[in-house]
């Protein structure tokens, strides 16, 4: 049995090739769908790195990432996947593990593609979070001051009135008791003076 062996230089280049070629694959294993995404950016976010965070979201919406606080820890869970062409929705579950009750919260994450990648698009997975009931509330609370708000403007030319009235009866009172007390003390008789002629 003869064995053929290659030159050195062909086996050089072969091991190059397949060197490269396996980091070409390593370099590929970037996260390529939406959910990959999703749980990656939520992951980041609950852990306080807001550097990787910035990352996952879209160029427009990186600003706001780096506003956000440190989220509590998490536990994720993602659900139905949409896509429609370049956007899509991934409903996100939250389980908030720092409050005693575990709140959940469940909302849709929203992506889009940017350079041919999911990123996710903070602003409309913000606005999907204030629609939460939670949000509701804030909602509700903001109806109210502005309700609030409204009555008042509208009775501030009243009070003020009020209180133009209760000023002008007030000084009639004074007047009135200072008349009382003019009347009840009879002004002093003088006496002439000593040294008057």
């Amino acid at each position: 049995m003869t064995t053929i062996k290659a030159p050195l230089a062909y086996q050089a280049t072969g091991l190059a090739f397949l060197l490269s070629l396996l980091f070409l694959l390593s370099g590929c294993q970037t996260l390529s769908t939406p959910e990959q995404v999703t749980l990656a950016f939520w992951q980041a976010m609950t852990e306080g790195d807001i550097d990787a965070a910035k990352k996952y979201a879209t160029q427009e919406t990186q600003h706001l990432v780096m506003q956000q606080q440190h989220l509590a820890a998490a536990a994720l869970q993602t659900g139905v996947i949409l896509i429609d062409g370049p956007n899509a929705t991934v409903a996100t579950t939250m389980t908030l593990n720092a409050s005693e009750n575990n709140k959940v919260l469940s909302f849709d994450t929203v992506l889009l593609k940017e350079n041919d990648l999911w990123k996710v698009d903070y602003q409309r997975t913000l606005n999907n979070l204030l629609n939460l009931p939670f949000g509701d509330v804030f909602k509700s609370l903001n109806a109210i001051g502005e309700t609030l708000n409204k009555e008042l403007e509208r009775q501030i030319p009243l009070f003020e009135k009020q209180m133009k009235s209760f000023s002008e009866e007030l000084i009639r009172q004074l007047e009135e008791f200072r008349r009382q007390l003019e009347k009840s003390v009879p002004p002093e008789k003088q006496q002439p003076h000593s040294n008057t002629i």
